[in-house]
């Protein structure tokens, strides 16, 4: 019985056909053509062959075989017995040695391995892992849990190599397998024992499979048998087909020696019995062809053999095969001509002409032809060549460089073709080419050339011929010249000549300021190609920029390099003529007058005065106009210029002479004081000479008055500078400075207090450290210099002294490296001060330096011991969370307080639990301020030092503790003060360097704590104010922002008020700052449109949109019907097109949307004028492309190709016109339509059993037996 069965959509009918190679024929209905079975359609998966399966059975149609996939992971379980444990320690289980040596093993080889004790105590090991990592993991637990035992097998020698194995593998393999270490003797031992080492069981394993190995091995042979070498092709036979035929056969290995060996020892191996019958078959071969075989022999030149012998000696094969005839070649290195043939006498002739065959197959032929014509024959790309090798592809061509021969290599027709080719390329080209050879100097190779190949290039152009000048690694003088004979000669003549003009060149350097190169290049080299254009036999060459050279280089015949030198300097000397430049200062107000309406003036001074003119931007502060050309022409163009200042006001110029060196100090840092004269004095300009023309006149110009008063000005601080810039200088040794200066400079200022003078020390960077300069009167700097000399002479005088310092106090001097030592020497002019060693119990001090120096490190030290004895300690009750503020960054703070109060300040240690207890709720990232303070041991920090000192340093902590202050800031504004994700108070909190403490918004309390130095809080507090200000104002700015006007406007003018893309919309929100609000699509009034912003804005917004409407409602809407076929083309591609027409007649087109009841209607909107004409011309569109479309149409309707299936229907054969549902893919006697039995249950697990379980099947299922 027969049963059908949809089984998968109609995409089935692909698979279908491929699986079914028949065609279906168009006329036939569906339900009446072939439906194929379920086994026919889905062929079963093999069954698993059983042991006696016939080879020749036929295969499923799912092919050969499949290969069951092996597991990647792995286990083994193995046994350890208590006797055999290596740690037997009573300690718990899984903690002693044996875990750990488990630990180290899993993480060497990446295996997991679990420990389990027997009631035995024996120990059971379970490794888990891929393959590799297990053997490994098992080899290393045995190797270190079980104890080792060792034994020894003996086999014999030549058996020790197979159980090695290649590269060792064989026996890495062996002794993972087992888990033991096997010793073999090295090869020179004459010893046969191996040596085995681990378990017994493991031992035992080894064992076993080494004794396998070499018995396998005794059942092995090798035959070594010596037959003459001349019969190894015949028992090798063609292509050595007849040894692998035997070999195959027996089950043996025959190695023959190749020909090239000069051995004639043939090895065969295998089993004995294998041996033995490959060996009587070679034997017999041998001795038949001894038997039947004769030889012959014949000369054939030696350059054939090759031919003979064929590649990779494939002719001689082909000859032993054809004719069973063996051809010995003589070795190619020797001499002999003489070939062997050895076979039967009957087949010897067909051989012989065989190869005489394959020796004449190919000809060699060398043709004579000049070594320089080689190229010429090749041609241009290998033209010439290339034709004939096109022709004759089997002819090989070979030129040899330097050698006046070509040879030709092939087949002899084709050879013989190719001779005669060359010969008459060679014949045409004696007749019409020519060479010449020339000696010129190496040194003029580069010239000949020219730049970038110029002069080479245009001789070959000109004579057409071809040049060849040798590298200069070549080191050679020798250039040929190649081509027409007539070409080749005036070619050499005008290398000579030019040579010749080389020889009779100078070179001429001229300097050149860099800065003038560019100028004198010009731009893109305009100006210098017209100087090489006048000069062409001269090279001019200028230096890369980043040279930074002045040089510029002339090379070329003597009187011409003059002549061009004389040119250039002359341009040179314009330059420089024309490069002076002069800064004229104008008053600001006056440069519109000397630029002059369009820039009359200024152009009509440039023009007369030939010079350039630059001045300063507008919003530049320069007064300086720069005028740059001839100093004459400058000058005139000063006095043109300073004549426009005049004739505007009354200005008056004066100079003033004032000695050059004083015009530096007169000037000051950065101008300060010229620049204070000159706003003092109605802004006059000062102008003083250039530095290093040792001009003394300084210029002043302005206004009449103020110039006079600048004079007296500048006169008197002239005259002041002079009287005071007495200068004398004084030497003394670098390491007296601070001593002379004293320490936070009280020597030197008593001195400068004293006698006036100002003393200069030189800084770090200074060449002269020695020098020291003092500045001021005459007087004063004498009595400076004086008493400067007198301590320096004191200084120069060495004295030692000591003094007594108690020995509680030593440690204080030599603590820290000696850094309080090393302190006195550097103040006190390098003074010693050694103090006894520690455990001499001694009281002296030694000082050694100046006189000076050592009475005043003395009376320092005993400072210090007074401070020392005198020193108290004061504690000061700070909470801890203050004390990282006091510190400050990097503890900068203290630093500085215990530097200027000379005391010592101690932290006490941090209690991070006393913290937590006086933790307070935080807001804002803060801690809030507490109401009274407790003092603890952590909050104790400890001040020592002099008691007045300590008190100082007191003050200055306490002054550093935060205060926290309340600012009144309402409730509402607070979130605005916090900012965006904290971003405001975080931002104030970095400014002030405070904390800002802001209470929690459901307080809704109206205060803000500010927290840190007092000086910080109060800007704080200011800040904060400020921002409440702020805030305030823009309170007060929205509310009049929030001005609110609702206006009815009809729906329908909705789309046109918002416009294209909403930029009507957006352009009256710009243009009067207002939001607008269009009602949304589920709001009850459709037609309220609501304006919000200042009230002025409002109105002015709203009367915008009422004009809009006023103007659209003069509007009217049309509706044309136009054949939709033609609606894309009126589009456009992406609606350009309709956009255009749009804009030109000033209308609104819109067109029915897909899948419209009325898909012909488009509606025109705008003025009545405008909608008449912009439908006249859619309806002439309309026709217009009406025409074409009918047109296309008519030709589609031939063009249409045929049905696959004659039907009309669609792909795959199935009519989608009939308007009924495809059938999908049918197949008889499916397995489900059987009786019994039904579709599975894909939700059973008996149906789908999961991987890894057995579920036993109940009944044998139409879906074949169950696999797992």
């Amino acid at each position: 019985m027969s049963s059908v069965a949809v089984l998968t959509p109609e995409s089935f009918a692909e698979h279908r056909s491929g699986l079914k190679d028949q065609e279906i024929t168009g006329c036939v209905p569906e339900d009446e053509a072939y439906i194929p079975t379920y086994l026919e359609a889905f062929p079963p998966l093999p069954e698993k062959g059983a042991p006696g399966d016939k080879a020749g059975e036929p295969v499923s149609a799912w092919g050969s075989k499949i290969r069951p996939i092996k597991a990647s992971v792995i286990t083994q379980v193995f046994h350890v017995p208590l006797e055999e444990r290596r740690y037997k320690d009573n300690s718990q289980f899984g903690e002693g040695e044996e875990a750990k040596v488990c630990l180290d093993i899993m993480q060497r080889t990446g295996a997991h391995i679990e420990l389990s004790l027997a009631k035995d105590q024996g120990l059971s090991i379970m490794v888990t892992g891929k393959l590799d990592s297990v053997m490994k993991a098992r080899k290393e637990i045995v190797a270190r849990l079980q104890t080792q035992a060792s034994a020894t097998v003996a086999i014999p020698k030549e058996h020790h190599r197979f159980v090695i194995g290649k590269n060792g593998e064989k026996l890495q393999e062996l002794e993972l397998k087992t888990a033991t270490k096997i010793a073999i003797p090295r090869p020179d031992d004459p010893s046969a024992n191996i040596r085995i080492t681990g378990t017994k069981e493991g031992i035992e394993k080894a064992r076993h499979e080494i004794l396998l190995i070499s018995a396998e091995q005794d059942k092995r042979a090798v035959e070594r048998v010596s037959l003459e070498k001349a019969f190894h092709p015949f028992i090798a036979g063609a292509h050595n087909r007849l040894v692998q035929e035997l070999s195959q056969e027996t089950g043996a290995r025959i190695s023959i020696p190749p020909p090239s060996l000069p051995k004639d020892e043939i090895v065969i191996t295998g089993e004995k019995e294998a041996v033995a019958l490959a060996l009587n078959r070679i034997r017999a071969i041998y001795d038949d062809k001894k038997r039947k075989t004769t030889t012959i022999s014949v000369e054939v030149k030696k350059s054939q053999h090759k031919y003979i012998i064929g590649p990779k000696g494939n002719t001689l094969q082909e000859i032993l095969e054809t004719t069973g005839v063996s051809v010995e070649m003589p070795p190619l290195d020797s001499g002999s001509e003489t070939i062997i043939l050895r076979g039967e006498p009957d087949k010897l002739g067909p051989a012989l002409t065989q190869v005489y065959a394959k020796a004449k197959s190919v000809m060699v032929v060398e043709v004579t032809a000049p070594a320089w014509l080689h190229r010429f024959i090749i041609g241009k790309k290998g033209q010439n060549i290339g034709r004939i090798t096109q022709q004759l592809p089997r002819v090989h061509i070979e030129f040899t460089d330097g050698e006046e021969r070509i040879s030709l290599e092939g087949p002899t027709e084709e050879v013989e073709q190719a001779q005669a080719q060359i010969q008459e390329i060679i014949k045409d080209l004696l007749v019409r080419m020519d060479y010449t050879e020339v000696i010129i100097d190496q040194r003029f190779h580069r010239h000949l050339i020219g730049k970038n190949g110029a002069n080479i290039n245009r001789i070959k152009e000109q004579y057409k011929v071809s040049v060849r000048i040798p590298q200069d690694s070549e080191r050679s003088g020798l250039v040929r010249i190649e081509g027409d004979p007539k070409g080749v000669q005036l070619a050499r003549r005008e290398l000579i000549e030019m040579v010749q003009r080389m020889e009779n060149e100078r070179t001429k350097d001229l300097i050149v300021e860099q800065k003038f190169h560019r100028t004198i290049i010009g731009q893109k080299g305009e100006k210098i190609k017209e100087v090489r254009d006048k000069f062409p036999e001269v090279i001019i060459n200028f230096p890369d920029p980043a040279q930074k050279s002045d040089i510029v280089q002339l090379r070329g015949p003597k009187n011409e390099v003059e002549k061009c030198a004389k040119f250039l300097q002359k341009i040179i000397a314009d330059l420089i003529e024309n490069s002076f430049s002069l800064s004229v200062p104008i008053f600001k107000q006056f440069h519109k007058n000397i630029i002059g309406k369009g820039g009359a003036n200024i152009k009509k001074i440039r023009e007369e005065t030939n010079t350039k003119i630059d001045l300063p931007t507008e919003n530049s502060n320069s007064e300086m106009i720069v005028i740059t050309g001839k100093k004459s022409n400058c000058e005139a163009a000063k006095d043109r210029i300073l004549a426009i200042q005049r004739e505007l006001a009354n200005i008056k110029e004066a100079e003033v002479a004032i000695p050059a060196k004083l015009h530096n100090s007169l000037i000051g840092s950065k101008g300060c004081l010229v620049r204070s004269i000159m706003e003092d004095c109605g802004g006059v300009h000062i102008h003083f000479p250039s530095e290093g023309s040792g001009s003394d006149k300084v210029t002043i110009r302005g206004p009449a008055g103020e110039v006079e008063k600048a004079k007296k000005q500048l006169l008197q601080l002239a005259e002041e500078k002079q009287v005071n810039n007495f200068t004398a200088e004084l030497q003394a040794k670098p390491e007296y400075h601070k001593f002379l200066i004293g320490r936070g400079g009280a020597n030197i200022r008593r001195v400068r207090d004293r006698t006036g003078a100002r003393i200069i020390f030189p800084s770090p960077d200074d060449t002269e450290q020695e020098l020291i300069t003092i500045v001021g009167k005459e007087e004063a700097v004498r009595q400076a210099q004086k008493e400067l000399e007198s301590l320096v002479k004191n200084l120069d005088d060495v004295v030692e002294d000591s003094m007594v310092v108690d020995v509680r106090h030593h440690r204080h001097f030599v603590c820290r490296r000696g850094q309080v030592l090393r302190e006195l020497a550097e103040e006190y002019g390098g003074v010693a001060v050694s103090f006894p060693r520690t455990g001499a119990n001694s009281q002296r001090v030694t000082l050694k330096g100046a006189k000076d120096c050592v009475e005043a490190a003395k009376k320092r030290i005993q400072e210090i011991i007074e401070d020392l004895e005198s020193q108290v300690s004061v504690e000061v009750a700070i909470p801890q969370r203050y004390h990282r503020a006091i510190m400050g960054p990097k503890g900068c703070r203290i630093q500085h307080i215990t530097r200027e109060n000379e005391v010592q300040i101690k932290f006490p240690e941090r209690d991070d639990s006393a913290a937590v207890q006086e933790g307070h709720p935080q807001e804002n990232g803060e801690v809030s301020p507490e109401a009274e303070f407790v003092p603890r041991k952590c909050d104790i920090i400890t001040i020592a030092g002099r008691a007045e000192k300590c008190e100082l340093a007191k003050a200055a902590l306490l002054a550093l503790v935060p205060i926290t202050e309340d600012v009144e800031v309402s409730y509402e504004l607070h979130r605005y003060i916090i900012g965006q994700k904290g971003s405001g108070i975080r931002k104030m909190m970095e400014e002030y360097e405070v904390n800002i403490w802001v209470p929690q918004p459901e307080k809704q309390l109206d205060v803000i704590k500010v927290t840190g130095l007092a000086a910080n809080v109060e800007r704080a507090k200011q800040g904060l104010l400020e921002r409440v200000k702020e805030l305030q104002a823009e309170q007060e700015d929205r509310a009049l922002r929030s001005f609110k006007v609702t206006m009815s406007v009809d729906p329908k003018f909705h789309p046109k008020i918002i416009g294209r893309k909403g930029a009507v919309i957006s352009q009256i929100r710009k243009d009067h700052d207002v939001s607008i609000q269009f009602p949304d699509k589920g709001d009850e009034q459709q037609d309220l449109i609501v304006i919000s912003g200042y009230e002025r804005n409002v109105e002015e917004a709203r009367q915008a949109i009422q004009q809009l409407v006023a103007e659209l409602q003069e509007m009217v809407s049309q509706d044309v019907h136009l054949d939709p076929r033609t609606h894309a083309r009126i589009i456009g591609a992406r609606g350009k097109a309709i956009r255009k027409l749009m804009e030109e007649f000033k209308v609104d087109i819109r067109f029915p949307q897909p899948g419209s009841d009325e898909p012909d209607k488009v509606t025109v909107t705008g003025l009545p004028e405008t909608v008449d004409n912009a439908i006249d011309h859619l309806l002439n569109l309309e026709e217009e492309y009406m025409l074409s479309v009918t047109e296309t149409e008519t030709l589609a309707a031939y063009m249409k190709p045929p049905s696959r299936y004659g039907g009309g229907g669609g792909a795959g054969g199935f009519d989608d016109s009939s308007g009924g549902p495809a059938k999908g893919f049918v197949v008889r006697d499916a397995p489900w339509n059987a009786s019994g039995n039904k579709a599975p249950d894909m939700s059973s697990a008996e149906d789908f059993p999961t991987f890894g379980t057995g579920v036993a099947p109940k009944q044998a299922s139409a879906w074949g037996p169950k696999k797992f």
